[in-house]
């Protein structure tokens, strides 16, 4: 008598999921990133920035969103990896129109290499940078960076930091979409060593049916300062920078959400701010 082959189980979520769609989701916003680029050239000239220059793209989302925010507005995404990008030309690029897919360049290179034309706005965005590990590294890096933007260009980066970032282990969860068809984000703080300052992190998703993407994305970084970022930064060659803090709802209920220049800030047990320098 012949036995039954056990049929296969039925896919689950997280083996029908697209991690790059779910990293969009959960952690990009580039209308804000638009929106902040804008208002962070305007802070040092009276005039719209109209050129992005986006080290470390991945799936380019910030760039299809500022040519689609004025017909003036040229990008470019610099990235290593040829998966990620071809998941952006999939899925970002595929949505603008044919003029405005003209206004996009990409290239596929380490973003410490010099291209033209130079731009208005270079961002570095989700700590990118931080994969360089010693201070001749970031400088070098930085250099570049500066090298790459016209004159009077701004660089834009983001900072993490607060005690919570060094605690191993620690998970923060969100809710990013209810439902049957939601699922839940993960950010793990996986190891700190406080003698390198060397870090590990992960994003994982966790979704109704109880299946996991676990470690979707992995990071490993040196965890560095506001304070040693602003040194680099001058010794760098930048003319000034300065630190973007949110301002929250029990500072002033009217202005929730938006970002203003400090040089004093709360002991936040977590907090994420913006990096701006001038060239």
């Amino acid at each position: 008598m012949a036995k039954h082959k056990k049929k296969p189980g039925k896919p689950t979520m997280a083996d029908r999921a697209d991690k790059f769609k779910l990293y969009e989701k959960s952690v990009q916003t580039p209308d804000h990133e638009v929106e902040f680029f804008t208002q962070a050239y305007r802070d040092f000239h009276d005039a719209t920035p109209l050129t992005l220059r986006e080290d470390f793209c991945g799936t380019f989302a910030v760039c299809c969103e500022w040519v689609k925010s004025d017909k003036r507005r040229k990008a470019t995404g610099v990235d290593l990896c040829d998966e990620t990008l071809q998941w952006g030309r999939d899925n970002n690029l595929a949505k603008l129109n044919p003029e405005q897919k003209q206004r996009v360049r990409l290239i596929e290179q380490d973003v410490r290499k010099r291209n033209k034309p130079t731009v208005d706005v270079l961002a570095a965005q989700n700590f990118s940078f931080w994969i360089f590990k010693t201070r001749a590294e970031v400088i070098e890096y930085f250099k570049i960076a500066r090298a790459n933007l016209n004159d009077g260009g701004i660089m834009v980066m983001d900072m993490m930091g607060g005690g919570e970032c060094f605690v191993e282990d620690f998970v923060d969860k969100r809710t990013i979409k209810k439902g049957k068809k939601g699922f839940k984000y993960h950010w793990s703080q996986i190891s700190f060593n406080p003698i390198t300052a060397d870090a590990s992190f992960s994003i994982s998703f966790k979704f109704p049916d109880g299946s996991k993407l676990k470690h979707a994305f992995e990071y490993h970084w040196r965890f560095w300062t506001i304070s040693e970022v602003r040194e680099m930064l001058e010794e760098a060659g930048f003319s000034e920078s300065h630190v973007y803090w949110e301002i929250d709802e029990n500072e002033d209920p009217d202005r929730d959400g938006q970002w203003e220049r400090r040089e004093v800030a709360p002991s936040d047990p977590s907090w994420i701010c913006y990096l701006v320098a001038k060239k």
